[in-house]
């Protein structure tokens, strides 16, 4: 296989855990550039002994460089995503694209006339958990699905300098969700309604953003979803998904550092779930790089697309439409 150059550009949590898993597994991957303006980012990168930049748009520049991992802030996605489009380099992007409609839909359409593959970081497609309910689910094992249910729920919520431009709860949280319902029913949504609150921190609150709700979604074909999300569970990282239908059921529950139960006169014990999404979705990180790497090299299908972006996106802005109006929500009616 021949190797595939690639420019890697924002290395914080996340654009650390890339460029590891790219170091650690992907021998034909060359990393040609590393761009960030911060000087910490600087001192990592270079004590990997890789080239560094504190100016993204050298990666653009760089006529080598044939991919774009792109984890900068989302302010800057759309505006990167399109440049890197026009000079023919591959792209995948973490979520959001952006935090407007119209911009993303703009976006999009100059990647597809560009012709080159831009793949989301919607992760936990790629979770071997999930998978394993996917294709029991595609396969018929529970029948026809009718009601799918998602728990998630963070052990602790960000700093509150993050909630003010994350784009909030549905935006930054609740769009994986999203994205997973449509991925495991294979049905797109039509309805959504949503209750909001602030029961964790009244920082949140004053923000502008929630931290705790509840989510109904309902498919074109009448099936339905619900989503609960909060921003802190003291016991840890809550990470749970079940698939009900015709011929019966499919679940997946948390994972945990060890199976080990403690029996006692006070009852039964055991280790709390993983505590962060680092952790608890290692895997998937490394997963879904090796899928962005072989659409790119062997031409395969890309696994998420922007198309999967932009409708994970629209339920995600007809939540918060529906918390603010405090009704159901058509998503064919969003503008």
């Amino acid at each position: 296989m021949t190797t595939l150059k690639i420019g890697v550009a924002g290395v914080g949590r996340i654009g650390k855990i890339h460029l590891e898993n790219i170091l650690q597994h992907f021998p034909n991957i060359e990393i040609a550039l590393v761009a960030d303006p911060s000087e910490e980012a600087e001192k990592y990168v270079l004590g990997k002994n890789l080239n560094f930049s504190n100016d993204y748009n050298n990666i653009i520049k760089n006529p080598d460089i044939e991919a774009v991992i792109i984890c900068s802030p989302t302010d800057t996605h759309a505006n990167f995503v399109e440049r890197a489009a026009q000079s023919g380099k591959h792209i995948f992007c973490e979520k959001p694209l952006d935090l407007s409609l119209q911009t993303v839909v703009k976006t999009l359409d100059i990647v597809k006339k560009s012709g080159v593959k831009l793949m989301l970081g919607f992760n936990r497609r790629f979770d071997p958990n999930f998978l394993k309910i996917k294709s029991m689910v595609d396969s018929g094992k529970i029948g026809d699905p009718q009601i799918l249910k998602i728990t998630s729920r963070d052990p602790g919520p960000p700093p509150i300098s993050y909630i003010k431009v994350s784009g909030g709860l549905f935006m930054d949280m609740a769009i994986h969700d999203f994205d997973m319902a449509r991925y495991i029913m294979n049905k797109e949504v039509v309805e959504v309604y949503s209750r909001g609150a602030v029961l964790v921190d009244p920082a949140i609150g004053d923000a502008g953003d929630i931290d705790t709700a509840l989510t109904t979604l309902t498919f074109e074909d009448g099936t339905m979803a619900n989503i609960d999300n909060s921003r802190k569970a003291v016991y840890g990282y809550d990470q749970r998904l079940e698939v009900f239908g015709s011929k019966g059921m499919v679940k997946a529950d948390n994972n945990f550092p060890d199976n080990h139960q403690y029996f006692s006169a006070d009852g039964i014990h055991g280790s709390l779930p993983l505590n962060f999404f680092l952790e608890r979705y290692t895997t998937s990180y490394l997963n879904e790089l090796e899928a962005f790497f072989k659409s790119v090299q062997n031409g395969e299908d890309l696994p998420v697309s922007g198309k999967d972006g932009l409708e994970a996106m629209k339920i995600a802005l007809a939540a918060l439409k529906s918390v603010m109006e405090k009704r159901p929500v058509w998503i064919k009616d969003l503008r």
